[in-house]
């Protein structure tokens, strides 16, 4: 596990859980309440595989598999930038990335994945996975988030997976007033 920790002008929070938990479904949830909330929010989402955001066809596509390292596309509601991983590590870095954001535009940054980086994560559980929890081996998960159903009574702080509110204050106090 790396320990170096990460830095980053804004407060990063992580959600871990196994495949298939909702952690997805939960961060689309969340970034609208967060919103609603006057918080500015960036995410950051690791992925196992090889994706493509452009598409053949597509002239960013041609300039890319043309050769180009770096493509930016832009319109006047968005802009993407396509880079090119020539070192091809095992995984992306997430500090690298992070200095790719606008700190300046953002007061939160939510990463789905990067498990082993060292930053605050809350854990999504849910016993009808089939997994054990993560956080007894994971001592940067604060706190668990799985349904109120759940006989499970953690350690560390219990919020309700089904309650977005809870998980909302729990960051707003935790993770945004910290800083």
């Amino acid at each position: 596990m790396n320990t170096t920790p990460l830095e980053s002008p804004t407060p990063l929070l992580g959600f871990a859980a196994w495949s298939g938990t909702g952690k997805t479904t939960l961060l689309k949830e969340l970034i609208p309440l967060l919103i609603k909330r006057e918080l500015r929010v960036a995410a950051i989402k690791h992925t196992h595989h090889d994706f493509d955001i452009d598409h053949p066809g597509k002239d960013s596509y041609e300039l890319r598999k043309a050769g180009a390292d770096q493509v930016l596309v832009a319109s006047a509601k968005r802009w993407a930038l396509v880079t090119e991983n020539q070192t091809a590590t095992d995984e992306a870095d997430l500090q690298q990335l992070l200095s790719h954001l606008d700190h300046d535009g953002i007061d939160l940054i939510l990463i789905e994945g990067f498990k082993h980086e060292p930053i605050p994560r809350i854990e999504l559980h849910r016993s009808a996975v089939g997994k054990p929890l993560l956080y007894p081996d994971d001592p940067r998960i604060i706190s668990v988030a799985m349904p109120s159903s759940e006989a499970i009574n953690p350690s560390i702080t219990r919020l309700d997976l089904d309650n977005i509110e809870q998980i909302a204050d729990f960051i707003e106090t935790t993770i945004i007033r910290k800083n």
